[in-house]
């Protein structure tokens, strides 16, 4: 393009606050008119001023997230703006990593970029260094405004100043200070006195909504009324721990005095929070859950960390584990997870046998049908703690009696599981896939013995299967009668899944063999 071809240009301006822009001349008419005179000096250059306006008026340098930059930019890419102009460098951006991704934009369309006040353009790499540099100084300048204003903030909340934010109900601001609202401070006493009385947030939530107690009326700045709505859980929750309603200030953990009026006493927060905590605990414990975790507390794993109740849901159903708490530990100590019905059954057991060492299996499982509580009762004043080990689960009795009980701690599949012998569990395993594979099995066995006119291959065909498959179906076909009933009443070893029975190409017929084989010996 020669030096007398016509240049569009499009002038960009842009004012951090909105104060001030409703007067009849403002920051961002002086900026236009100042690029506008010098678009008019280069007009000998071709340079031609467009008439569309590109004011970013209330918005920060510090991202692109402006709307008249957005069209600026969609308005270059379709190349309809040559140059863009600007009163100085950091009206456009405040940020490297932004002015960057402007740059790249105007290399593509070989547009320029024109600081008024600064003299310099994009078109060459002087250019880009000169801008490079001031951006890092309006990049310093921007990030050094911001530490100020943090600490300013700090040091007011120190002294026990209202620094703005959503204003809680039962408060109003005049002079930038919380004042109590009488009408509004009544509703926040009802809330934390009816917490107390009922024990629930959900239930508070369902209560307040009957006696017709409605969140704050809020109005925007633009005039929209928004609030008096039912209150939800997550409002309360935040609501009964704000100290700001004893009269103190939170600042990134730190509490102070502050200058406003207490509209409840600090031995009522107080019992509100003691009661959040305490549902927050019974919450992660599972005290009030269908399941309750019954070893809280006892457990600890291999490298003496604290283990937790833990669950998964896969497929709507929902798995229970305990795993290793990792705060503090090293990046390369990865958690310990066992499936909590595998230990807590075998925890059962060894609690049964205590008490009589002739306990039987059944005897175990009707154990594990008592009441959850007072399972939980038993376990917390008959074990002191409980320690899991790759190989072997440690349980110290309250009396300083302990046992050791062997169960690896082994994968199958994808899930991890303990490896626990059937009479040590306190209730039974079935595995739909092993009961499953043993059913088709027994089908095998019967078509070949009742239809002795077909072939194996005619039998393989009739029923779909590999003649390979069906060769593993007759051997299993053939186990001990004793070992088919263990499976069917789900007491076969943990080991034992359909893929370890599948894959058993070398399965003895003697029934002794079988049982060391399968580990039922």
């Amino acid at each position: 393009m020669s030096s007398k071809a016509k240049r569009r240009c499009a002038i960009y301006t842009r004012k951090s606050t909105d104060e001030g822009l409703d007067q009849a001349f403002n920051s961002l008419d002086a900026q236009r008119e100042a690029c506008a005179a010098y678009v008019m000096s280069q007009c000998h250059e071709g340079w031609e001023l467009l008439p569309d306006l590109y004011d970013d008026g209330g918005y920060s340098g510090g991202n692109m997230d402006r709307p008249c930059l957005r069209n600026l930019l969609d308005d270059v890419k379709a190349g309809r703006v040559d140059i863009i102009v600007v009163y100085k460098v950091d009206r456009l951006t405040r940020s490297l990593a932004d002015f960057a991704k402007i740059v790249e934009v105007l290399d593509k369309q070989g547009a320029s970029f024109v600081s008024v006040t600064q003299a310099f353009n994009t078109t060459n790499s002087m250019g880009r260094l000169t801008l490079n540099v001031l951006l890092s100084f309006a990049q310093f300048e921007r990030e050094v405004t911001g530490e100020r204003i943090r600490d300013k903030i700090a040091a007011s909340k120190a002294r026990g100043m209202w620094m703005g934010g959503s204003v809680p109900l039962g408060y109003a601001v005049r002079d930038r200070k919380l004042v109590v609202v009488p009408e509004e401070a009544d509703k926040v006493r009802i809330i934390f006195e009816r917490y107390l009385a009922l024990g629930s947030v959900l239930v508070l939530a369902e209560d307040l909504k009957a006696r017709g107690i409605r969140s704050k009326v809020r109005v925007s700045r633009t005039g929209k009324q928004y609030g008096n709505a039912a209150f939800s859980r997550g409002a309360l929750y935040l609501m009964l721990q704000n100290r700001i309603y004893f009269g103190e200030v939170m600042h990134k953990g730190k509490a102070y005095p502050g200058e406003h009026a207490a509209i409840i006493d600090t031995d009522l927060f107080n019992r509100a929070a003691a009661l959040l905590r305490q549902n927050r605990n019974n919450h992660v414990n599972g005290v009030h859950a269908e399941e309750p975790s019954l070893l809280i507390g006892k457990l600890h794993d291999g490298l003496g960390r604290i283990m937790s109740p833990d669950h998964a849901t896969k497929r709507g159903k929902r798995y229970r584990y305990y795993a290793s708490r990792t705060e503090g530990s090293s990046k390369e100590a990865k958690a310990w997870r066992v499936p909590a019905g595998d230990l807590e059954g075998l925890v059962l057991s060894q609690l049964s046998r205590r008490f009589d060492p002739e306990t039987t299996s059944a005897e175990i499982r009707s154990l594990s049908n008592m009441a959850m509580s007072e399972q939980r009762a038993l376990i917390g004043t008959q074990i002191e703690r409980i320690d899991i080990h790759l190989d072997r689960v440690e349980i110290r009795f309250a009396n300083g009696e302990h046992t050791s009980v062997a169960a690896p701690i082994i994968r199958r599949g994808k899930e991890t599981r303990l490896a626990i012998s059937p009479d040590q569990r306190s209730h039974a395993q079935r595995d739909p896939a092993l009961i499953k594979l043993v059913v088709k099995a027994h089908r095998a066995r019967h078509a070949v013995e009742t239809n002795t006119d077909c072939s194996i291959a005619e039998l393989t065909e009739a029923h779909g299967y590999s003649r390979d498959y069906f060769g593993v179906l007759l051997r299993i076909a053939y186990l001990a009668p004793d070992i088919v009933a263990a499976i069917l009443d789900g007491r076969q070893p943990v080991q034992l899944n359909r893929q370890r029975l599948a894959r058993t190409t070398n399965l003895p017929l003697d029934w002794q063999a079988q049982r060391a084989m399968l580990g039922f010996a």
